[in-house]
């Protein structure tokens, strides 16, 4: 059974408490902020790339050389229907089964659009065919960039966009003087989350503090994400019922 630990995200000072929850682990879903928040399991964490201590791997420059054909893009979070359709297309190749393999267009848009914080889409164009090849939904935090949730054409499985995309937003915090990326939860020893802890300089949110992960093959949570942790007291008792959440 998962539980989550919710607050509302509204108000002039939503932006203030976006930056601060999620230097704290939360993430953000449309109007709310969650935390994994389970009784006897701390599998999901908080996971971020500190930008100083990246180095990228052989293989990641292999992935960056082999998308060099690739265009960024940054628009305002509004969803359109290239986005739309290429979100099909990547959740029935890849997650067909998901909790978000249901999700019709307009649930899209409002995953897109509903943010009350500086959001961005990210758009990755093939320079050659102008087709949209990949998409991130990006917050802008006062301490780096929050990948929210990104996807990508099914039909270049050797080019490593999932990966690409995270290496571009790296690039993306460097140029702006951003010390972190947000990644959102990593989970020991689950394999579809595996690819996070292949890049150099991750950070686990554990105990109240991030955390350098040294060795992910040997990682073991020793204590609850909560345990020792003043915020999950402030917003513990706040409750948000009947609405609909995704995540990442």
């Amino acid at each position: 059974m998962e539980r989550k630990l919710f607050t509302a995200l509204q108000g002039d000072n939503a932006g203030a408490l976006n930056d601060s929850l999620s230097a704290q682990g939360f993430r953000r879903s449309q109007n709310v902020l969650y935390r994994p928040s389970c009784a006897d399991c701390a599998s999901c964490l908080s996971a971020r790339i500190d930008v100083a201590a990246f180095t990228a791997s052989r293989s990641q420059r292999r992935i960056i050389k082999r998308n060099v054909g690739l265009e960024r893009r940054a628009t305002s979070p509004w969803a359109t229907e290239d986005q739309y359709e290429l979100f099909r297309r990547y959740l029935d190749s890849r997650h067909a089964d998901g909790g978000m393999a249901d999700m019709d267009v307009f649930e899209f848009a409002a995953m897109v659009e509903e943010t009350p914080i500086r959001s961005r889409v990210i758009e990755y164009i093939d320079s050659d065919t102008r087709a949209l090849a990949g998409v991130c939904l990006t917050d802008v935090l006062a301490d780096g960039v929050s990948m929210v949730y990104s996807f990508y054409t099914p039909d270049r499985p050797k080019d490593g966009l999932g990966n690409y995309i995270i290496l571009d937003h790296i690039e993306i915090a460097r140029s702006a003087g951003l010390p972190y990326v947000y990644l959102g939860y990593w989970v020991p020893g689950s394999q579809k989350m595996g690819y996070k802890a292949k890049f150099s300089g991750l950070e686990v949110y554990l105990g109240g503090k991030w955390q350098k992960l040294k060795d992910p093959d040997a990682f073991e949570p020793t204590q609850h994400p909560l345990s020792n942790d003043p915020i999950a007291e402030q917003v513990s008792n706040i409750a948000l019922p009947d609405m609909a959440h995704r995540r990442r």
